[in-house]
Parts: structure tokens; sequence; C-alpha cells
């Protein structure tokens, strides 16, 4: 983490632009070896609040046991109600779920389809069928991987090998692996038992759970449009009945419209003869029952309430103990009680939390999970209450900024609940739910800092946020969305780097305002496309778009220059590249020639160095391509080259930046993964580490961190890529190599003096306490030294790979409070390791942990008093070989104490340190000699210099006198128990 105030930032901006002609050419190699890397890592912030989750399923036997999928946030289990959640899918190669079934037969045995199965415009595709017999301990890979989109799994309830799966295919174009699937060996193989053609696919299925080999499908025939519309329906959708277990199908027609579009199942457990269908058709949507298994529909409801959202959320799920009770999910949770006539709202919000599915425990109804737009909540009285879905981090951010307070505030839009500012740091040792707030803005939007009013955002299209009074104002160019204006669901945002009072925002047409959206101006004609041909992909679906096609782009993308006043790049979402060098009075198409109608210019990052380099992520999903489309220009975009190579073959790319320190060090975020370039952009690698495979939407750099907005897990942060600077220009040693470390703030760990945090709230990450140290090893050691000087060359801290854990304490609170031990590591690769700024610990008769404390977090008290800020030098020492680098260690910006104030807290705190341990000694050579009144002197002096050693070092202030006169008395008392004269000293004149 890098932190400078304003008045550095703008002299470090404009040195920057005075040396950018006399930078030197990007000579990198073409690849550096992951080993080198392989210690950075990324850590969750937030924000604590749930994302859209489709799938969801519990166990009967096991009623606080539940699984959820969320649409783009992997696959998670609790076993306490909901009370807790853990994550079982961060390792497998993606994150979007569509649907999971538990075998009733064998809970251990988990089935769960990727791709979340809904025709949205920010939704991400899966790659196929996933299976745990342990559950979900481990995964394994099935198939039907071209299926993209798995909408729902059903499972025999008295067979785990017999299941369905019902595979929506493609949303962007038309797919050969569309339908209903039956697998007879637990999913080795896979059979297509149900199929129209290419533009239908398999919506749901279902088992009666009387007689399996009946079975009871829909189809659907839909698509999503490259543009932001829809879904569009074409004849094609059904509902079918198979009575010999799926071997052949029945179209049921009787008491439906003769066309139907997006249709679910509900059957009845206690009476399968009872049958609901939850179907949307050009005549309107509408609740049907059949009381004779199929043969027979009869509409029961049309109510508007539940037929919303009919296109992407409505379900019916059957009591299992009440035929005439159904459950339906809209934009409510809704029930009924005398067989789907009527629907009352049960669960729901002003705004819609938008309910997905819904689970009932067969042995006993009153136990019921949803799934949502928000997340999951878990019922176990009927639905009277809910458990929350504020601990869950599957929140779907849609893109990342960053302020520049100490510590800096990380927003960006959420999916379906809004928007979020997390801090990068929490005073509490951890990121919890005190640390974020909504920031104002609409939920698919960017989120900007005001470079000039720190705590005031813009968002949305467009709105105003204040920290100070936390009220939103709506300062749209156009809040009526009035035509010719046009918007889509995400707008881009951007303040300019020369005058910072101007902000763009980007429509149909760029706008300008330079006094917080009071006024506006456009600085550009329309930038869309004026005429294109119909993408193929969409051609079957043509006749179904009112608008015939004639949809026009917007402004998707903006990148003011940071080299020259005037230059912005702007791209679009229909495939047009646009420069202006005066501010917008004149613009140049500079459209790359293989972005055809509708390839989504989806970011652009202008370059730190020259006014002529940009580089643009290209999303071309809704043309129903998966390749990554990166290009890059050097001369203002007549030329540009694209730059792919080692990109994942199947994951389009959402943005890529440039680092604003080192040239040709280039960052991506995929549908599923983040990427490093060393050589801008001519080969690729991962960057993923620790990260789960979600979708990332947008990255920036941010002083030394990486920040990525991922679309179904948060915000993450990569602390520190000082390292892929140094290695974008030194790629490899043979010999061990300690990194440069990055300066380090003087920041207290935790602040909370009040009772901590249980361990069972949901909480994101602290950056490492301290300095961040980066070694790498071309081979394995025998033994490592870090040992940390100060200026006049004294050794503050020395650590070894020998260092061996302390004994352990049975301390009277539970283990799982304390930090686990960690010493040096001797393998090859590249390795961190956190210098908390404090000397070693002191010997104590009153070992604890603190107080301010954090699960797996807190370390033993008392702790070595933090060292004062200054100029220190880091040693590695390698098998006798040793090398140094410098590290300076900075006051926290929010802390105003003289130096002076400060050195003498820390020589205080130092003095009782020794004293401690010469107390301490002398009480161990009492206990041998069995002098138990000597004993228990130096034990009481030792505890009580414990004591007062807290109160020196604990808080950033000046020492008060009264703890001053403690000291001194102590110290007194110590150095006459010793036999020695306690002479004056500037702390004790």
């Amino acid at each position: 983490m890098e932190f400078l105030p304003p008045s550095r930032l703008l002299a470090a901006a404009a040195m920057l632009a005075i040396a950018a002609s006399s930078l030197p050419a990007v000579a990198a190699p073409s690849s550096v070896a992951p080993v080198q890397y392989q210690g950075l890592r990324w850590r969750y912030i937030g924000p604590l609040r749930g994302g859209r989750t489709k799938a969801i399923a519990g166990i009967v036997s096991q009623p606080n046991t539940f699984y959820i999928g969320a649409v783009n946030g992997g696959v998670w289990r609790t076993d306490d109600a909901g009370r807790t959640w853990h994550s079982l899918f961060d390792k497998e190669p993606t994150q979007s779920i569509g649907a999971l079934a538990i075998a009733a037969s064998d809970p251990n045995v988990i089935y769960v389809g990727s791709g979340e199965g809904e025709q949205r415009p920010d939704l991400s595709v899966g790659n196929g069928i996933y299976k745990s017999t342990d559950g979900g301990k481990t995964w394994t890979h099935l198939g039907l991987r071209d299926g993209q989109q798995i909408n729902r799994i059903v499972v025999d309830p008295k067979n785990s090998d017999r299941l369905f799966v019902a595979v929506e295919g493609h949303p962007f174009g038309p797919n050969s692996q569309r339908g209903i699937y039956r697998s007879l060996d637990g999913g080795k193989t896979f059979t297509r038992v149900l199929y129209r053609n290419v533009n239908t696919g398999g919506n749901d299925v279902a088992i009666d759970p009387a007689n399996p080999q009946i079975v009871y499908a829909t189809l659907w025939a839909t698509r999503s449009a490259p543009w932001e519309a829809g879904p569009y329906d074409i004849a094609g959708s059904g509902f079918y009945k198979s009575s010999d277990g799926g071997t052949t199908w029945t179209k049921l027609t009787n008491g439906f419209p003769p066309r139907i579009g997006r249709a679910e199942i509900g059957v009845s457990p206690s009476n399968p003869n009872v049958v609901y269908a939850a179907a949307d058709a050009p005549t309107g949507c509408a609740i049907y029952r059949s009381n004779d298994a199929g043969a027979h529909f009869t509409m029961t409801s049309t109510d508007w309430r539940l037929c919303d959202r009919a296109g992407d959320l409505l379900t019916i799920t059957v009591d299992p103990k009440h035929p005439m009770t159904s459950w339906v999910t809209s934009t409510s949770l809704y029930r009924s009680t005398d067989g789907g006539k009527t629907y009352i709202p049960i669960k729901g919000a002003p705004g819609g939390d938008d309910y997905q599915d819904l689970w009932i425990n067969p042995n006993d109804p009153a136990i019921m999970a949803f799934s949502s737009d928000q997340g999951a909540g878990i019922s176990v009285n009927g639905g009277k209450t809910w458990s929350s879905w504020y601990n869950q981090p599957t929140a779907q951010m849609y893109h990342v900024n960053a302020d520049n307070r100490f510590p800096y505030w990380v927003c960006g839009g959420q999916q379906d609940s809004g928007s979020a500012c997390v801090v990068s740091r929490g005073a509490w040792g951890q990121i919890n739910e005190r640390d974020w707030h909504p920031a104002g803005a609409e939920e698919y939007g960017y989120v900007v800092p005001d470079p000039l009013h720190p705590g005031v955002f813009f968002g949305g299209k467009v709105e105003r946020f204040s920290e100070r009074t936390g009220q939103t104002q709506e300062v749209s160019p156009n809040p009526m969305r009035t035509k010719p204006y046009h918007v889509v669901r995400t707008e881009p945002i951007a303040f300019d780097h020369f005058d910072k009072h101007v902000m763009y925002f980007g429509a149909n047409q760029l706008w300008e305002t330079s006094d917080q959206g009071h006024t506006w101006h456009t600085i550009s004609p329309n930038l869309y496309r004026k005429t294109y041909a119909i993408p193929s992909v969409f051609s079957a679906f043509e006749k179904s778009d009112p608008e015939k096609g004639h949809h026009h782009g917007v402004v998707y993308a903006l990148a003011p220059s940071y080299t020259k006043a005037g230059t912005i790049w702007a791209g679009t979402d229909d495939g047009l590249m646009w420069i202006t060098h005066d501010g917008g009075k004149h613009w140049s198409n500079i459209t790359p020639p293989q972005l055809t109608p509708w390839s989504k210019v989806s970011q652009i990052d202008a370059s730190r160095f020259d006014n002529d380099t940009a580089y643009i992520a290209i999303n071309r999903l809704r043309l129903d391509d998966l390749h990554p489309w990166v290009f890059k220009t050097h001369d203002g975009g007549k030329t540009w080259t694209r730059i792919t190579t080692g990109l994942p073959a199947n994951e389009p790319v959402n943005a890529v930046r440039a680092d604003p320190k080192v040239p040709g060090l280039l960052y991506a975020a995929t549908e599923d993964s983040v990427d490093v370039s060393f050589d801008d952009g001519a080969h690729w690698q991962s960057l993923q580490e620790n990260l789960p495979h979600s979708s990332m939407r947008d990255i920036v750099v941010h002083g030394n961190d990486l920040v990525v907005a991922t679309h179904g897990r948060g915000f993450w942060i990569m602390d520190d890529v000082e390292p892929l600077r140094e290695l974008a220009r030194t790629p490899s040693w043979n010999s061990p190599h300690l990194f440069t470390p990055s300066l380090a703030y003087r920041v207290r760990r935790n602040t909370n003096t009040d009772t901590p945090l249980p361990s069972e709230e949901a909480h994101g990450q602290n950056p490492p306490d301290g300095a961040i140290l980066y070694y790498t090893l071309p081979s394995a050691a025998s033994r490592v030294e870090l040992t940390i000087r100060d200026a006049r060359g004294n050794v503050v801290r020395r650590y070894s790979s020998s260092d061996k854990a302390p004994a352990p304490i049975q301390f009277d609170k539970p283990s799982y409070w304390e930090k686990p031990f960690v010493a040096l590591s001797n393998a090859r690769g590249m390795h961190r390791f956190a210098w908390d700024l404090r000397e070693a610990s002191p010997p104590s008769v009153n070992v604890d942990l603190t107080m301010e404390a954090n699960p797996h977090g807190t370390p033993r008290v008392p702790q070595g008093p933090l060292v004062v800020p200054g100029r220190y030098t880091v040693q590695l020492s390698v098998d006798g070989r040793s090398q140094s680098q410098p590290l300076s260690v900075v006051m926290d910006p929010r802390i105003h104490m003289s130096a002076a104030d400060l050195q003498a807290q820390y020589d205080m705190a130092h003095q009782t340190t020794l004293l401690m341990a010469s107390t301490y000694a002398a009480l161990q050579k009492a206990k041998v000699a069995k002098n138990t009144k000597r004993a228990a002197l130096f034990g009481r002096l030792n505890g009580r210099l414990t004591e007062v050693l807290d109160l020196i070092d604990g808080a950033d202030r000046p020492v008060t006198d009264a703890t001053r006169r403690a000291f001194c008395t102590l110290r007194t008392q110590a150095l006459g128990a010793q036999g020695a004269m306690a002479s004056r000293t500037p702390l004790c004149p």
C-alpha cells in the first residue's frame, strides 16, 4: 500500500509528464517464471453483502446444512442454518453457477451445473457440470462443457447415479449442445433425451418423487442480443412429460396458450398428480395447475406481481405436505394456500429482493431456504424469520475506483444491491460491517471519487453522494431520460487529470461538467455506429425484435489523457474507437479494422508516459465469441496491434491496465482470471494466485496495490506489486534476491478496546501489519535469515528459518484467537514475510492474548515497542551469503505527533523491555536458588513493568506525566532490587 498526500501526488504527476519523453523503450523478457512471484497474495475486502444466488439445496437428514451456488461466486456450504458460510469451489476454473443438486440417497453426492442460466446483460457463462462425492471437499468435471448455461439438475431420489440436466446453451448464439440430458452412471456419460434445435435450450426438469420414471421438462427458445435488450423469444418453447424415465417425451398442451416462453415446474411430493406450471407467454404470464399429472392444466392466477419478472425470476415450489400450498419467487417471495389462485407476499422489500428459487425440507416444511439476487436466506419457522445475507462474500461488482485518502476507499456499483465503498484497511484488525457503506449510486455502474473533495463520489448515470451528509442527489445531464439521450446498464464516469474540476460522463454523446453536475454540456456528436448489418448469431431472432436490429450504441469506455490536456479516448459498445485532442471540439475515428459491429469496447487505459499510447479491452461475449481481444497503439490509434498471446483462449477480457510506474507492465481482467504481461502485451501469464475464478470486471493500479472488482466475489486487493515491477526490469536471479521493500506505514493493528467481534462475524482481510518483505530463492536453502537494522546499524529484529514456535500456553480463551507462528521459508521460490515494525517481545510473567483480538490474528502480549519512523536496512542472509535493501518507515498520516514525542515514547518503551528482561532473568535465577521471597519480588516487578509497557506504547500519543512517573518509579525499584542505582536520565530527571 502506498499513500502520498495530494500535493505530492500532483508533483509526482508533473514529474512523470516532464520525464515521459526520456523514458527508455520497453525491454523486458517474454515471460517471468511464476515461481518468481508466487508469494504475492490477494485478499478479500468486501462488501459484506451477498450477491445474486440462483442455486440452493439442503440435506434432508441434516436440517441445518445447506448448499448454495452464486451466479458468479461459486459453491458455499453452511452447517449452522446460515449463520456462517464456507466456500467449497475456489480452486475450480469457474465460479459461475446455475444449478445444484444433492442426492437424497447419498448426501455426499453433489452435482453442480456451471453458467448461471439466465438471460441477462451482465451474465457469465460456465464450462459444464461438476460432481463431488465427499460433500464438496473435492470436485470432478464431468462434461457438457460447451453447454455454457446449465439451468437445473435433478437426481433420482433413490439412485444417486441417475440424473437429468437442463442445458440452456449459449446465451448469445446457436448451440448444438442444448436440451435435456440424462446420465445413468453418475455423470460419466450423458445422453441427450429431449432436443428441438440449436436455438431452443433446456430450462427446467423435475422428477416425480413417487415414481422416478415420470419426468417433466421445459424447453425455452430464447436468445440475448448483442445490444442491451431482451431476452428475445421465438416459437419452440414447450412443456414436456416422459413416463418411461426420459426415453420418450410427450408435449403437454392442454390448458396452455398456443405458444409459451420460459416455464417452470412444481410437482407436489405428497400428491404427484398435482403439478404446477409457472409460464410466460406472448399473451401474458400465468400460474397453471394440473390435478391429473399434466394431462390437463387450468390457469389459476395472472397476478401481475408474480409475472413482473417472468423472464428470469418466476419459479414455483410445492409444499411437501400440502399439495394446495405453493410458493412463487418473483421480486418478492409469495405463498398460496388455495391451489395457486391467490398469493400473498411473505418475504421481500421495497426495491425488490428478486427471489430466484426456494427449497423446502420434505420432512419438515418449516425448514426452507431461498436464493435471491441478494444472496441466500434460511428459515426454520416456516418463513416467519430468515437468516441474513450480510455474511456472504458474493457481491457482483461492475467497476472499481479508489480515492487518495489513507486508508484508501475502494468503490463500485453492486448488481442488485446499489453500490458500495469499502475501506482498504479496517481499524479493528479486519474489515467488518462498520468498514463499508453505500455510495448512493445505482447498482450497475461506476463509483468515482471526486479528486478535489474527499468523501464525495459520483456514480451511476449520474448521482452525487457525500459521506459527510450521507445524502445522494441526482445530477444526471438528463434525469428524465428523454430522447435522443440514450444510456445502457453501465456508463463511464471519469475526471480530467489536468483540470480536476472537470468530470466526463458517457452516453450516446460525451458530456462534461465542471461544477459537480449542476450544469452539463455535450462535447461530442453521437459516437455510435450509424448503420450496420445484424450479427449472424442473432439472425434467427431478428423478427422478434420490435426495433428490427436498429439499436444505437453508447460511449462505454473513457480515458482522459494523463500526459496532455484535451486528449480523450472513447470507445462504444457497438465497436467504435474515437479520440479528441482538443477537449471534444473535433473527434477522429480510430477504430481497429478487426472490430465488427457490437464488439464492445469494455475498457480503455491511457498511458502515463506518452500521449499516443493506449490499451483497449474488447469483449465479444455478446457475439458468442469467448476469445480474448486486447489491442494496443503507440501512434495515437493510427495502427493497432492485437496482444493476446498467453491469455486464456476462452475468456473474454473486461479490462486492461498499464502499470503507472513501469512501461510495458500490463494487467488484464478476464471473465475468469487476472493476468500479467511483462513485455507490453506480447506475452501474458496468470496472476491468479489465490484469487477465485470469478468474472473479473475491472482492475486498477492504486499506488503500489492492484485492486480488482469481481462480479461475484466482491473487491480484492493484491498488496504491493513492487516485486512485479522489479521483475519487469530483471526477470530472474541466479542467486537469492531480496526485493526492495515498499514504504511501510506505522499503523496500529487493532484499535478496538471493547469486546472483540465474535469469530462467526463475516469479515474481510486487512493487509499484513508493518513492512511487507519479499525474497526469492532459486533453490532450497539450509538457513535463511532476515535482519532489520536501524540507521545506526543496531539490530532491531532478526528472523530465521530455524526459529521455533513459542511454547504453547493454556489460555483462558479458545486457541483459535491466537495468530499462528510463521517461520521464514527456505523453500525454492518467492516468499512474503511481514515485519510488524516492533522489536522482539520482552520476557514476561504475564503472557496473554491482547484484548484487541481477531480470530487467528491475535498476537501474544506483551509485544516489543513499535519503532520510530525513519530509515532502516533489511538484510537477507541465505546460507552465509547476504544482501541488503533500504526500508523507509513512515507514520500513519492520520496521526499528528512530533518526532521528539515519538522518540521519547520509543525510548521509554525500549528501556522498559530491557528492565523486563533483567527482572525476568533475576526471577529465573531466584527460582533456581529457591529464594521464594526474591522470586516473588522480581515476579511482581516484571508484571508491573508489563503493565506500564502497555501504557507507554498503547497509543500514538505523547506519554502522559502520570505514566512517565510510574515508569521512573518502577525503574528505580527494578534497578535497586538488582543492586544498581537509578541514575538521572532525560526520561527520569
